[in-house]
């Protein structure tokens, strides 16, 4: 299953992401082969990255600026980064988060970002940062991304690894009765597979519904978070699956403050991590009269949303 292109507004590393700096860092990255950090060396510092030279290579490498004393990360392991990025041949950043104040958080493993990205980071630890040279074949390829990354482009980036922590397999908690007749009905079970989702035959309610499942004693779940999550998904009408993150065998990374459903948004926000949600969005808090890949216009949505951890 694709997994929906309408669902958030993304950074460009997605895959569908000044004071001086320390000399010394700098000088060691140029001696490497790796484009010099010409200001903001120091971790949590926007760096300023001179451009690349000679021809790139042609495999990925990894250098430690500055090496953290945290945990390595594992594929698997929910992380938050900041990171800056700009092509070998070019002094100009395609993207940054440090501009926008709030770490952007993956998932190793879960094919949420590049190739080279997944590689280049696990392994290292919280706290570092890192400087990755990525090629076109571990980047975007001949394809590129848009207008500011060109067909077989190598790719720069400094990453700051701001947090890491593993994810749990299923939600933990006390199951709650689902007595409504008229709501669907979600499977209760922990053992890591997808929850049996049953939808009623009557007609869907006509404002938003978000009930736990399963309601763990996490900590409530705030709209400036970024979410892990496994989940279910389907059109009230018919029944219909349209997409689950079960099926794919990778977990999903729901920055709040980029879900453009917003049915889903405030279905999740106040909710407690380590629960089991169900949610029922009507058409007017999901894509309204705009069909969305398989959703027709018009449709009432029905999630079953592990909440696993937040960012």
């Amino acid at each position: 299953m694709r997994r929906l292109a309408g669902l958030l507004v993304v950074p460009l590393l997605l895959l569908s992401t000044a004071a001086c700096g320390d000399d010394k860092a700098s000088d060691s990255a140029s001696k490497n082969g790796f484009p010099a950090i010409t200001a903001g060396a120091k971790f949590g510092e926007k760096p300023t990255l001179a451009k690349g030279e000679g021809d790139p290579p042609k495999k990925l490498k990894t250098e430690v600026i500055s090496e953290g004393d945290g945990a390595k990360l594992k594929n698997g392991d929910a992380a938050e980064v900041n990171y800056l990025g700009q092509a070998w041949d070019s002094t100009k950043p395609f993207d940054n988060s440090f501009d926008r104040k709030q770490p952007f958080g993956l998932v190793l493993g879960a094919g949420m970002v590049i190739p080279g990205w997944e590689q280049g980071l696990v392994g290292q630890k919280v706290g570092s940062r890192v400087q990755l040279v990525i090629p076109p074949d571990l980047a975007y390829g001949e394809q590129g991304q848009g207008q500011d990354i060109k067909p077989n482009a190598t790719l720069v980036f400094v990453v700051d690894v701001v947090s890491g922590e593993s994810v749990p397999k299923s939600p933990k908690g006390s199951a709650v009765a689902q007595d409504n007749i008229d709501l669907p009905k979600v499977g209760a079970e922990t053992d890591g597979k997808a929850p049996k989702v049953t939808i009623p035959k009557s007609d869907p309610p006509k404002k938003l519904v978000s009930n736990y499942i399963i309601e763990s004693d996490g900590e409530a779940v705030k709209d400036s978070d970024t979410v892990v999550v496994n989940y279910e998904a389907y059109l009230w009408k018919g029944a219909k699956k349209f997409d689950s993150t079960y099926e794919t065998g990778k977990v999903a990374s729901f920055p709040l403050t980029q879900i453009t459903v917003k049915g889903l948004k405030a279905g999740l926000v106040g909710k407690k991590v380590g629960s089991r949600v169900l949610l029922v969005i009507p058409p007017d808090q999901g894509f309204g009269d705009q069909a969305q890949q398989t959703i027709p216009a018009n449709s009432t949505l029905v999630w079953s949303v592990d909440i696993l951890t937040k960012m």
